[in-house]
């Protein structure tokens, strides 16, 4: 900036450009990657900025519903992996037992395990 007109900024102008350019709060993240690279073989640099961490602004109405949306899908597979989990756990356990429920019919799982294990 040149001098004449950093001259011509009286303190209360000084202090709010301070407070809207300085150093927020908000700025400090869990992780915080910046870099460049360039691409080979030409004059182009690409930037990236890689953030996480606490999201501390108010969320748009729009926001709080793919949240929701996304929280209510994380939490289907979840639960829905965890159920094929058991019934598989529990599978193992009944063929382990010699427990027939159906004569002459497999699904061959426990053959499977035994060979693998």
């Amino acid at each position: 900036m040149p001098d004449d007109v950093v001259a011509s900024f009286t303190q209360t102008q000084i202090e709010h450009l301070h407070s809207a350019l300085g150093v927020r709060s908000w700025k400090k993240h869990d992780i915080d990657l910046r870099s460049t690279f360039s691409i080979p073989f030409t004059s182009v640099k690409i930037y990236y900025v890689f953030l996480v961490g606490k999201n501390k602004r108010d969320l748009s109405r729009r926001e709080v519903h793919i949240s929701a949306i996304t929280s209510l899908f994380i939490t289907v597979t979840f639960l829905s992996f965890s159920f094929l989990v058991g019934l598989v756990m529990l599978y193992l356990l009944k063929s382990a037992l010699g427990i027939n429920l159906f004569d002459g019919f497999s699904l061959g799982l426990w053959d499977w395990f035994k060979n693998s294990f």
